[in-house]
């Protein structure tokens, strides 16, 4: 059955910001293409619930991103794409002297290396559009760093240099690419922070609170229909923080 709704490949969406921006692409009509790596009950249960409520087509698909074989399979279910939304991520926290080198490549390519995987196999059915969104998830630590996460710090700040690059490489062929950098967002990956510390953070935040994946969500929808003229952006959200 032929549709001509635009469509979406968002990563890590079973949960948190990728969960939330599934639901606000999907409600504004975008058929769609989601990842999770280990969630997939989940995944196909919200992939069911949207193709039923908002009438569009919904895969869920497993996939370790920072994997390049995973990746290269999921593109072979992709013949068309308008947007690519690069969520999928992982925190590590802890001190650098006590990251194992498997711990720190992991980090790197689940948060970093996926990004060239999927970028790479997106491009060209982009090219033959001539247009196309890029949007990557990244964080304010990505700027700033945080004591005891280097690893998600370094990916961060990765993803935000390979925006910039890659967002001037692909511009001529009116492809944007942008990133959201996102504050403390309320969350699964913050799990690991005790209430203390979490109280702690909303003390520092001027907004005096998290921020939601649905705010995080608007956000990367608004950017897949921003004006074309906004490319190679870093744009924070995280209540005045930063």
């Amino acid at each position: 059955m032929p549709t001509h709704n635009k469509s979406a490949l968002i990563t890590g969406a079973s949960r948190g910001i990728g969960r939330a921006a599934a639901t606000a692409f999907a409600q504004a009509g975008y058929d769609l293409f989601l990842t999770c790596h280990r969630s997939l009950d989940m995944l196909e249960a919200l992939a069911l619930t949207l193709q039923e409520t908002c009438a569009v087509r919904c895969q869920a698909i497993p996939a370790d991103m920072g994997c390049e074989a995973d990746v290269a399979q999921l593109f072979e279910k992709i013949s068309c794409l308008d947007v690519l939304v690069n969520n999928a991520g992982m925190a590590h926290l802890g001190l650098l002297t006590d990251m194992t080198s498997q711990q720190w490549h992991r980090v790197l390519s689940v948060n970093l290396d996926s990004c060239f995987y999927t970028c790479r196999a997106a491009i060209p059915l982009m090219l033959s559009k001539h247009r196309g969104k890029i949007i990557n998830v990244s964080s304010v630590w990505g700027a700033q760093g945080a004591s005891m996460e280097v690893a998600y710090s370094a990916s961060k700040g990765g993803m935000n240099a390979f925006t910039r690059a890659l967002a001037k490489e692909l511009a001529p062929s009116n492809i944007q690419v942008n990133a959201v950098a996102c504050g403390v967002i309320d969350t699964s990956m913050n799990a690991c922070l005790s209430a203390e510390e979490l109280e702690s953070l909303r003390q520092e935040i001027p907004a005096d609170r998290l921020g939601t994946p649905e705010e995080a969500a608007q956000l990367i929808l608004q950017l897949a229909n921003a004006p074309s003229y906004l490319t190679g952006q870093i744009i924070t959200m995280d209540g005045g923080w930063y």
